[in-house]
């Protein structure tokens, strides 16, 4: 099997930094012993122009045989020939893929310690496959590659030259072009989607296999118009694995909604409502975060959980107050982390400072023992990008599992869209939005889950309370172990 990754460069910008990022030397050829042969990296060619690096993986047919256990895809033994005579030797599968994660693991992690700068930096590559598996043919290949950003030629390689009229194989030559890119972007979109396009992995597929194809596919799977595809081929048609997969996508692909445009909305909302006013008016993403603090000051809360915290807005604001010790951001997306750790600037934060905030990935669907234990717990227009079929995951999640004594819960009052000129009616806020509730809809949900789980719940209004269709935002005020349901302020 056999792989090669190029890119150009200038002598200010040499092609030979390719070589940090991999981290292996452009003047020395190494040999690396996997479970099924030998990975060799080497650069045929390596000056300030132009670099290309080499991954050759020399499989042993021998090896591979003896690990497997003796039964094919289908359940049935396999025969004792097509065990040693088979394409596994020759053409990109899953086993080259693996030797990519292993020979490069740091590269696709995005780490380069002796030139920090240079993982984040997109650049102009081009990676070259001889031959690939491909059920589904050129067609698909296109169809996987192309919404990443790259320039896909996928030649059929035909059966046989000399009798052109038996036509092609499932074999192409891939040629895979990208103007920026970043290395580990290029390197995680091979390691999910060779074996895709084979539709074959050597090994058996277990549970752990899906956390392994989302911390892979973070940033660009989810959004992909082929996830369906993917997930399916990629965990080994097991059901059950690729519906769990799918969820926890999905659950990604909302949570990576763009919130500057959520706040655009919002800011939108507050202008056209306070239009007359003759100072400017206060956005309501801003009310939404002065009134959450109020409500966590008010509670007394030391130790506090932005869940569903997105870009890090709500963590930003939490840090500037000295009362809040400990504050913990968490969210389904490492890509709104990323932006979050940048936003808060966690990597120039000061010790004092950086021991009180701690950010998690973590699914609001599922239980985490991390978060019990705390004072309060936020939930800042989290819940109207669920499907309601998933609202009681998070419900038990949150005030059955975690139990924190204060919970606030903010959501949009789809009554007020009335008010808002620009908005066509009939359409939600934001194009994420799965449902936006009224405010008997938002009460008639919230008192449901104080009254199961123990907690009195209070209603407040954020932004300006109109007196037909009431304020923007609604929020509810859940207090854990109060006998009796608070009244409306």
């Amino acid at each position: 099997m056999f792989l090669t990754i190029s890119t150009t460069g200038s002598a200010q910008r040499p092609a030979t930094d390719l070589g940090h990022l991999l981290h292996k030397h452009p003047e020395k050829a190494q040999a690396f012993s996997t479970s099924y042969g030998t990975a060799h990296v080497l650069y045929p060619e390596a000056d300030a122009e132009r670099c290309t690096a080499a991954l050759l993986l020399e499989v042993d047919a021998v090896a591979l045989v003896r690990r497997r256990k003796g039964k094919g895809r289908g359940g049935a033994p396999d025969a004792a020939l097509a065990q040693y005579v088979n394409d596994r030797p020759y053409a990109a599968s899953s086993l080259l893929a693996v030797a990519l994660g292993s020979v490069f693991s740091s590269a696709m992690r995005g780490v380069c310690t002796a030139r920090p700068e240079l993982p984040g930096t997109p650049r102009p590559l081009r990676i070259e496959v001889p031959a690939l598996p491909a059920r589904g043919g050129a067609d698909l290949v296109r169809r996987l590659f192309e919404p990443l950003g790259w320039t896909v030629t996928a030649e059929p390689v035909p059966l046989d030259t000399e009798f052109p009229e038996w036509g092609d194989s499932r074999y192409i030559r891939l040629t895979l072009l990208a103007a920026d890119l970043t290395l580990a972007e290029a390197l995680r979109h091979l390691y999910v989607l060779l074996p895709v396009l084979d539709d074959a992995k050597h090994y058996w597929v277990s549970p752990d296999e899906v956390d392994k194809l989302l911390r892979v596919g973070d940033g660009w799977l989810a959004a992909h118009p082929e996830r369906e595809l993917i997930t399916r081929r990629y965990l080994s048609h097991r059901w059950s694995l690729t519906r769990q997969a799918n969820e926890r996508l999905e659950l990604v692909r909302l949570a990576e909604a763009d919130d500057s445009e959520v706040e655009d909305l919002d800011n939108a909302v507050a202008q056209e409502a306070e239009a007359d006013d003759e100072e400017k008016p206060t956005p309501l993403a801003v009310r939404r975060r002065e009134a959450i603090l109020g409500v966590l000051r008010a509670s007394g809360a030391a130790r506090v959980l932005d869940l569903g915290c997105g870009q890090g807005q709500l963590v930003q604001a939490l840090l500037k107050d000295p009362a809040f010790t400990e504050i913990v951001g968490v969210d389904v997306s490492m890509r709104a982390l990323t932006i979050a750790s940048r936003r808060l600037k966690l990597d120039r934060m000061g010790e004092r400072q950086a021991s009180r905030v701690t950010l998690l990935q973590g699914s609001l669907a599922y239980t985490d023992k991390r978060l019990k234990g705390y004072d309060a717990a936020v939930l800042s227009e989290v819940i109207e990008h669920l499907d309601l079929p998933r609202l009681p995951a998070l419900e038990y999640a949150v005030f059955g599992s975690a139990r924190p004594r204060t919970v606030c819960v903010t959501t949009p009052n789809v009554e007020y869209n009335v008010r808002w000129e620009s908005l066509p009616a009939g359409h939600a806020r934001h194009g994420d939005h799965r449902f936006e509730w009224t405010r008997e809809e938002f009460r008639g949900w919230a008192r449901t889950v104080a009254e199961r789980h123990g907690y009195a719940v209070e209603f407040l209004p954020v932004g300006p309370d109109d007196p037909e269709v009431g304020p923007p935002t609604q929020m509810a005020v859940f207090r854990l172990g109060t006998p009796k349901e608070a009244k409306a302020a």
